[in-house]
């Protein structure tokens, strides 16, 4: 039987590649979306073409009540579909984007990203972890912005390095079961995410550009692929790690 990955946030961006790159490895996925469904549907689609199985399901990380309804419906997922109760890797993508200077930052704004980068994943994580085949694999995205600051990200990196330092407890508490937990942590990429601030904004863009190595900022292909590899079998002993693919931006 195919693995089974469980990619959040995987009908747009970063995410849609990963769904992509997990189905190239010969890996089934369900992906989630929040408002995207027909994009949804049409990653669904591609992943089909190239042989694999695939489902899209609507989830809304932001609302700490859809969790358990969304578990339940996973699981029904791989009973009707793929004749099973568990799955193998945990991707944690799913996220939104805000840039706001500290001074600016309301508590609604403050609860809106810890909901969705912190306690919607550290629940979801909780609550999947159960139904993971062991020898399975977590990730976690985070963001090159826990090694060097941004200014207007003093609520988003934070909780993303918070997620950091999850991911060595998942490691820690769940490798007697063989599961890894790992943290994929990209630079500036040019996606939609956060109004597509790169890519709406060339002098940011050339800015980005002109900090990293490779002259360039990251594309959405620059991540999935790596994501892929680290919960593949030949990445069987990289557990606990912070794996930056970001160009080497800000060396």
């Amino acid at each position: 039987m195919n693995k089974i990955a469980l990619v959040t946030g995987g009908s747009r961006g970063l995410g849609k590649d990963m769904a992509l790159s997990f189905a190239k490895n010969n890996t089934d996925v369900i992906l989630t979306y929040h408002n995207s469904k027909s994009e949804a549907n049409k990653i669904v689609a591609e992943i089909e073409k190239m042989g694999q199985k695939a489902m899209a399901l609507p989830f809304d990380i932001s609302k700490s009540n859809a969790i358990d309804p969304f578990v339940e419906t996973l699981a029904t997922t791989l009973r009707s579909h793929w004749n099973t109760q568990s799955f193998d890797y945990l991707v944690n993508n799913a996220g939104v984007g805000a840039t706001i200077p500290m001074a600016q930052v309301t508590e609604e704004q403050f609860d809106t990203l810890m909901n969705v980068h912190y306690r919607g994943v550290y629940f979801l994580t909780q609550k999947c972890l159960p139904m993971m085949n062991d020898f399975g694999c977590v990730i976690f995205i985070s963001s090159g912005t826990t090694r060097f600051c941004v200014p207007g990200y003093s609520v988003y990196s934070s909780l993303k390095a918070a997620i950091e330092n999850l991911s060595k407890y998942v490691a820690k508490e769940y490798g007697s079961r063989g599961i890894r937990s790992n943290v994929i942590a990209p630079g500036p990429v040019e996606t939609d995410f956060n109004n597509a601030a790169i890519r709406n904004n060339p002098q940011m863009k050339a800015f980005l550009s002109g900090n990293s190595p490779l002259g360039r900022v990251g594309n959405a292909d620059d991540i999935g692929s790596v994501v892929a590899f680290v919960c593949s079998e030949e990445a069987k002993w990289i557990n606990g790690q912070r794996i930056e693919v970001s160009g080497g931006i800000n060396l």
